[in-house]
């Protein structure tokens, strides 16, 4: 494993440089290395690091882990990280959603940079340190099984049911009592009609036409959420793909891309999954799709996060240089000349959310150009944190925070008082949603362009 060349932090007489004038770089996971979950290398890679965050403090006003450590730091005996408990460190873990802002766009002590440091994948391994160790709610395991609560929750009848219970105040407070989810936090409904049931190839693959960096013809990983939460997204990307001359198929099947369990740290069930969707996502590479997911985390997953785990795969590395965000995709067409601007309709005003999963892919704001393309059509990109953050938002312990983070997001939003407002992540919307006086549902930027499109 990759150890820093020094335990100094800035401004502690180091003599190492602030910041790097050369790209940042991530090492791979070296998750199967013994070291990796050894409880005293863990702990001390956790206080060097926290020594160099104490330091610096630019990241404090991202996610609730650094207010955490820094009062920690604060009320600790000695005002440094060596008097802080390491009781209170876990806090700082489960305070961590793995957005990858911090590394994104804060921290000038990322690779290449001597002291070598990337607060979220040390996160993620003490997160995984603490699930080997069997510390993990019944709650957090059952909501990172989105395959299996999906399942049985989409069964006809049965999903009747748990939207009836989701919907009642008397449902809300079981699920608060029971697994502490907050009464106020959105749930999704659960769709027995799956968007795999729906789906329907709208254009012949023999008529796709290649671009330098598009074959023309995709493999739409639903996702979970898509499947059996939002299918009715799914069927707009799929609707706005056809009218420009983009066949969209299936794999077979899939199960859950993986981010749940990465937030978990279950590292083992997220190599199980790889080992299912990978071959299948790889086989159609091999026949010439490329591969779009209607979600952030799920794209982020299939870029970034399963190379840096399997760096050795092929079949992963494969998957991640065909793997596109849609409307990434869609930008690349309109470059080529291979995009329709025949729009029917103009949008006005969009306040457009910017989710973190998707502004780490480091591909710019291509939903809100795509959007630009629609005559009479306005778009005002709101580049913050919703606060929802996966399952982060739905905890009763974290609900008050999530709503602190997203509430910028939510004040922005409202008093833009524009003709609609979007999130590429459909649960940062409904995040949105949760936090507005006055009521108004996201509109995902697929239902935008389908509805400027006419079709």
């Amino acid at each position: 494993m990759a150890e820093s060349t020094s335990t100094s932090g800035p401004g502690k007489g180091s003599g190492s440089r602030e910041g790097s004038l050369e790209a940042p770089t991530r090492h791979a996971i070296a998750w199967k290395d013994p070291e990796f979950l050894n409880e005293t290398a863990l702990f001390k890679e956790l206080e060097r690091v926290f020594d160099i965050c104490h330091g610096c403090r630019r990241c404090f006003s991202l996610c609730n882990s650094f207010p955490t450590l820094f009062d920690a730091v604060d009320n600790s005996t000695t005002g440094e990280v060596d008097g802080v408990d390491h009781k209170a460190y876990w806090d700082v873990v489960d305070h961590c959603y793995l957005c990858d802002m911090c590394y994104m766009t804060k921290c000038p002590y990322v690779p290449p940079h001597p002291w070598n440091l990337d607060f979220p994948h040390l996160m993620l391994r003490a997160k995984a340190f603490k699930f080997q160790q069997g510390e993990v709610r019944l709650r957090d395991r059952i909501l990172s099984a989105t395959d299996v609560v999906g399942n049985i929750a989409g069964i006809p009848v049965v999903s009747g049911v748990v939207n009836a219970v989701n919907r009642s105040t008397a449902g809300r407070k079981l699920l608060d009592a029971v697994l502490g989810v907050h009464v106020d936090a959105p749930v999704p409904e659960y769709n027995s009609n799956t968007y795999r049931k729906r789906h329907r190839p709208g254009v012949d693959a023999a008529e796709a036409e290649a671009t330098p960096r598009t074959t023309g013809k995709v493999v739409l990983f639903a996702t979970c959420y898509v499947n059996r939460n939002e299918p009715a997204l799914g069927q707009d990307l799929a609707a706005v793909f056809a009218h420009n001359g983009i066949p969209v198929t299936l794999t077979r099947d899939e199960r859950c891309c993986g981010m749940p369990k990465l937030e978990l740290g279950d590292l083992k069930a997220i190599e199980d999954l790889k080992n299912f969707n990978i071959p299948l996502l790889a086989a159609k590479v091999d026949e010439g799709y490329d591969i779009v997911t209607p979600i952030p985390s799920c794209t982020l997953m299939f870029k970034q996060e399963l190379p840096l785990l399997f760096p050795d795969d092929p079949l992963v590395q494969k998957v991640k240089a065909a793997t596109f965000d849609p409307f990434e995709y869609l930008w690349l067409r309109h470059k080529a000349g291979k995009l329709r601007t025949d729009f029917k309709q103009k949008l006005g005003r969009i306040s457009y959310h910017v989710p973190c999963h998707l502004r780490v892919q480091n591909i710019g704001l291509k939903t809100r150009d795509v959007l630009m393309l629609v005559p009479d059509t306005q778009v005002e990109p709101i580049e913050r944190c919703s606060g929802h953050n996966g399952t982060y938002g739905v905890k009763k312990e974290y609900r008050e925070v999530s709503m602190k983070i997203g509430k910028p997001v939510i004040r922005k939003v409202a008093d833009a008082a524009a003709d609609h407002y979007s999130s590429d992540c459909p649960m940062a919307g409904h995040q949105i949603e949760s936090g507005l006086e006055a009521p108004q549902a996201p509109e995902h930027p697929f239902k935008l362009l389908r509805m400027a499109y006419g079709i």
